[in-house]
Formats: C-alpha cells, sequence, structure tokens
C-alpha cells in the first residue's frame, strides 16, 4: 500500500521527481503504472501534478506568442536602466527642500529654546521693566541731535544746501 500524504498541499519526496517525468511522458510501463496508482490515492502529489499540468498547457499555448515576440536589441537594456534612474531622480528633487526645511525647523526650535532658557534665568525682570522705559530711548527723533558732532553736521547740511 503507497503512503498516503497527510497535507494537501505538499508531494511525497519519493514521487516528486517522477511527476515530471510522468506529465511529460518518459516513465515506461511500470513506473508510469505505479505514479498513476499512486495520484489516485495521494491528494499532494495529485494537485502538484494538475498545477504542473496547467502550467504545462500554457505554455504551450503561448509558445506561438513568444516566437512572435521581437528582440529587443541590445539597447533596450541601457533605455530602461535610463529610464529607471531617471525616474528616480524625478522623485528625489524635493528632497534637498525637504532635508533644508528640516534643518531650518530644528534650528528654529533651538533658538526658541534658548530664549526661552535665557528668558527664565532673567526672572527678576518683567514687564514692568520695560514700560518705565521712554519712546525715546528706544526710537530716538532723527530730527533732534543727539550729540555736538550731529549739531554740527546738521548745519553743514542745511548751509551747502543753499
Amino acid at each position: 500500500m503507497e503512503p498516503k500524504n497527510t497535507l494537501p498541499s505538499e508531494t511525497c519526496s519519493e514521487y516528486e521527481a517522477l511527476l515530471e517525468d510522468y506529465l511529460a511522458g518518459d516513465l515506461a510501463g511500470p513506473q508510469a503504472n505505479r505514479v498513476a496508482e499512486h495520484l489516485k490515492s495521494c491528494a499532494g502529489c495529485r494537485d502538484a501534478f494538475d498545477s504542473a499540468a496547467a502550467s504545462t498547457r500554457f505554455l504551450r499555448r503561448s509558445a506561438p506568442l513568444l516566437e512572435r515576440a521581437a528582440d529587443p536589441g541590445p539597447g533596450f537594456v541601457r533605455l530602461v536602466m535610463a529610464q529607471i534612474r531617471a525616474q528616480r531622480e524625478h522623485q528625489n528633487i524635493g528632497q534637498p527642500v525637504a532635508a533644508f526645511a528640516w534643518r531650518f525647523a530644528m534650528s528654529a526650535s533651538l533658538a526658541l529654546a534658548l530664549l526661552i532658557a535665557y528668558a527664565s534665568q532673567q526672572g527678576g525682570q518683567t514687564n514692568s521693566d520695560l514700560a518705565q522705559l521712554r519712546s525715546g530711548d528706544l526710537f530716538p527723533d532723527p530730527a533732534t541731535p543727539a550729540t555736538q558732532g550731529d549739531v554740527l553736521r546738521m548745519v553743514a547740511d542745511t548751509n551747502h544746501g543753499k
């Protein structure tokens, strides 16, 4: 009695090599009968044989199509590889911009963190200290001279223009 395979998707190791020969018609009398009997009792080998038979039928039907296919020529591989490289370069165009944006964002975050740390160390100063400043201290009036040199320059400019 032939050993039965418990898993339907597996083939028996002793029949695995014989299935291809049986399909091609290369097995003679007793060996062909033994494989035929085994295929009746083993679902795994029968599934493998059916799949191989379907593949063989497909290849036989598609053989005329394959024979009619034109040879792409020696430049075909170079052309395909050039198109692949161009596609990759096209996809990589935005990467330098994205890298710059990430660096800028990280630098800005670091600067903000440093400013927050500095402000937290200056705990004694508040907004009331800023309110005590006069607006003239921050933004001096350009028409009012601040030093004696500024006065001389203003006089020289007004007299020189006449």
